[in-house]
């Protein structure tokens, strides 16, 4: 039978059945050009192991070695590196102690990689250094517990370079100096002992030197000293004073830096108070207040 057109319905099957099987090998020669998909990255990946040993030394003393690593990551931003870099971290800390021995002896390996780089290969640095453990603040600065003996103390340095800001034998101190952006600066404080190899800082009459810097620079060292030199001593005593500083107040209209330093027991505390304001990113020593026979003033190394 013909169609009112004159095609038959079979004639118009076969004919859409001619292009769809066109299509079809359009499709595939299509398909035969593209290139294959790319095979998933493979996964960066790096193990460490902590371990734990006790043991006995020839004169029966029982002695604990601990190795831990752990790994971290920084964000974008690392002052000194590109805005777009991240880091990769893995800290090895080894420390062994002799029970009933006073102290530990102990090292802390920094290594860092740029983020997305395999962890086999070569650190942008590694360097090893005397102490207990480490962290990073404000994804900015290394902080590395150096205090093997009874006194703590803490080095500083730039988490890009491991480079050394400074030393501070009382917890570091971190505050922004901009309300509208995060501009970090650090402060402590370094209490020369008596042995030291400084030899501004042998004068009898030295009490401290006052840190302040950024992340990757030291901006202002304030050498603090007392008229009295028996007063300095005690004052820079490790077992018979003991020392706070303290940053500015969040939202505190006047920036400032508060040191105080007390006599330990059995002493009375007789504790004296140092502030120091910051303005102009800057410790404003002119401005500084200290008690009587007290000075604060700018130090060179």
């Amino acid at each position: 039978m013909w169609s009112h057109n004159g095609v038959t319905k079979a004639t118009r099957i076969a004919g859409s059945a001619a292009v769809a099987l066109l299509a079809a090998a359009f499709t595939i020669e299509l398909a035969a050009q593209q290139p294959p998909p790319a095979a998933p990255a493979k996964p960066l990946q790096a193990q460490s192991y902590s371990t734990f040993t006790e043991s006995t030394n020839k004169d029966g003393q029982k002695i604990i070695d601990i190795r831990n690593v752990r790994y971290g990551k920084t964000g974008q931003g690392v002052p000194g590196l590109p805005k777009d870099q991240s880091l990769l971290l893995r800290i090895s800390t080894r420390v062994r102690e002799v029970i009933d021995e006073a102290g530990v002896r102990g090292t802390v390996m920094l290594e860092a990689w740029p983020l997305g780089s395999d962890p086999k290969s070569r650190p942008i640095y590694n360097p090893t250094i005397t102490g207990t453990d480490a962290q990073v603040v404000d994804d900015a600065v290394w902080v590395v517990s150096r205090g093997l003996e009874e006194t703590e103390w803490w080095t500083v340095l730039k988490l890009s370079t491991t480079q050394r800001l400074f030393d501070t034998y009382v917890p570091l101190v971190h505050f922004s100096i901009s309300r509208e952006t995060l501009m970090w600066r650090y402060a402590g404080l370094q209490v020369p002992e008596d042995d030291t190899r400084e030899v501004k800082l042998r004068d009898p009459h030295v009490v401290g030197v006052l840190e302040y810097a950024s992340a990757e620079n030291m901006i202002r060292e304030a050498l603090i000293t007392c008229d009295d030199a028996e007063r300095a001593k005690l004052l820079r005593s490790f077992a018979d004073a003991t020392r706070t500083l303290a940053g500015p107040m969040p939202g505190a209209t006047q920036q400032s830096l508060a040191l105080s330093i007390s006599q330990n027991f059995p002493s009375q505390p007789d504790t004296i108070s140092i502030t120091v304001p910051v303005a102009n990113d800057d410790l404003d020593l002119a401005h500084a207040k200290l008690p009587a026979g007290l000075h604060i003033a700018a130090f060179q190394r």
